[in-house]
């Protein structure tokens, strides 16, 4: 087992932290977040994430995990050190450097304190070209040793999804990294030999290239599916009935996850990454036509289902769900915080019901800050009772499904008219009181 610090508490920190202590490793978490860091050296994960507070109390309390704010006290105490700093987009669409070169200059001069050898290996979302260009050098320079002989480098993309992350940390159906020399090589080796998928082992650039792929493949396919989903409504077809016709040819080689119409994508991993690898495009003077039609084709997405509850509804909204997704409380970029905030400015009443953003409000409202700014005095409008919502609102918009109020909102059909852009029962159509955003 190895001694491993990891760089970030956010939710690919804290979920590899958690999942690493589990399997064994000895793990230091580190982040300049005091709050972070003591409410995990109490046994609380600082995110609300599915089977997760359980993960930390039970790891914490092992003596496993552990979290300092001393980039020096966590690299003196382990062998690699797992960077998982946000990456979020510049102003000009390029990826945001600010945290990582932090934490890299902090990395190089603890390394430089050590007298044993150290790998870095970086699990942030960052374009092609940026270890060798940015990482490598900032290490180098703050620590005086040559990176691949005086300390280990290895960039080792996550594929985790928020509301699942813990499920694919241990199934990630796809494993890919890079690395400069053999130690940090054998150590990624050792960690994921027996997770159930392929090790792609390839050069730093394309792993940096490959997660990029990936994402923007992703949103992509959203889009796409949205499209048809909006043509086909348009000529009175189902456009979910569409595209799982499509997905039944097993023979393509993609998964039908994404492929399924309905609202915009949003988190932070999609948005800001077709950003980045436009941006990318542009500074090799390469048209990306597509990339930018992904996002005029989310964005037109939004303003669909705005026209759409604007005509259902002249004051009063509910909103079912305002995180990008349901499972979890993030909001970063969350299509239906922008979409809250479109009806705001136009006057509406909204109020609504999100169970997840709600906890994270108990939990601790001061640590609310990742994306909740885009809703106007989001914190007042929150409303944890299905029945109030719906008896206050004349539409029920339908972001995404909680099971445990799917029924009250199907049975307030008859009543309330419903703008839905997450098909809580794929038997309802289009009607006069319900409105499918793609069927």
């Amino acid at each position: 087992m190895s001694r491993i610090s990891v760089f970030g508490i956010g939710y690919v920190g804290i979920v590899s932290a958690a999942c690493l202590a589990r399997d064994g490793h000895e793990v230091i978490a580190v982040d300049v977040d005091r709050a972070k860091v003591d409410a995990l050296n109490a046994g609380r994960p600082p995110i609300v994430e599915k089977d997760l507070d359980a993960l930390v109390a039970e790891v914490v309390g092992a003596g496993k995990l552990r979290a300092t704010t001393s980039a020096e006290e966590a690299v003196r105490g382990t062998d690699v050190s797992f960077v998982c700093v946000g990456t979020p987009s510049a102003p000009d669409g390029a990826v945001g450097l600010n945290y990582v070169v932090s934490v890299c200059e902090d990395l190089g001069r603890a390394i430089g304190n050590k007298d044993a050898f150290h790998s870095v290996v970086m699990r942030s979302t960052i374009v092609p070209g940026t270890m060798e260009e940015v990482c490598i050098p900032t290490m180098e320079a703050a620590s005086g040793l040559r990176a691949g002989t005086g300390f280990g480098v290895g960039y080792f993309p996550e594929f985790l999804r928020e509301s699942t992350a813990i499920e694919d940390y241990y199934d990630p159906g796809l494993i890919v990294f890079g690395v400069l020399d053999d130690r940090t090589e054998t150590l990624l080796s050792d960690i994921n030999h027996d997770l159930p998928c392929e090790m792609n082992r390839t050069d730093i650039r394309t792993a940096e290239m490959v997660k990029y792929t990936s994402n923007s493949w992703r949103a992509m396919k959203i889009s796409f599916a949205n499209e048809i989903g909006n043509i086909a409504k348009a000529n009175d077809l189902d456009g979910q009935t569409v595209m799982r016709i499509l997905c039944s040819d097993h023979k393509v080689a993609m998964s039908p996850a994404f492929l399924r119409p309905g609202f915009a994508f949003g988190g932070s991993c999609l948005p800001k990454d077709v950003r980045a690898l436009r941006h990318v495009g542009a500074r090799a003077k390469v048209p990306t036509p597509l990339l930018n039609a992904i996002l005029e084709a989310n964005d037109a997405q939004i303003g669909r289902a705005e026209s759409m509850v604007r005509s259902a509804a002249t004051k009063a909204v509910g909103l079912v769900g305002v995180s990008f997704k349901s499972g979890t409380d993030d909001l970063r970029e969350s299509p239906l915080a922008e979409l809250a905030a479109r009806l705001i400015e136009q006057g509406q009443d909204v109020q609504i019901y999100d169970p997840y953003v709600s906890t994270a409000f108990r939990n601790d409202p001061s640590a609310i800050g990742r994306g909740n700014a885009v809703v106007p005095d989001l914190g007042n409008r929150m409303e944890s009772d299905i029945d109030k919502l719906i008896e206050r609102s004349e539409v029920i918009v339908v972001g995404n499904k909680y099971p445990e109020v799917e029924a009250r909102i199907r049975e307030s059909a008859g009543n309330r008219r419903i703008v839905d852009l997450d098909r809580i029962d794929p038997s309802m159509v289009s009607s006069a009181g319900y409105q499918g955003i793609c069927w």
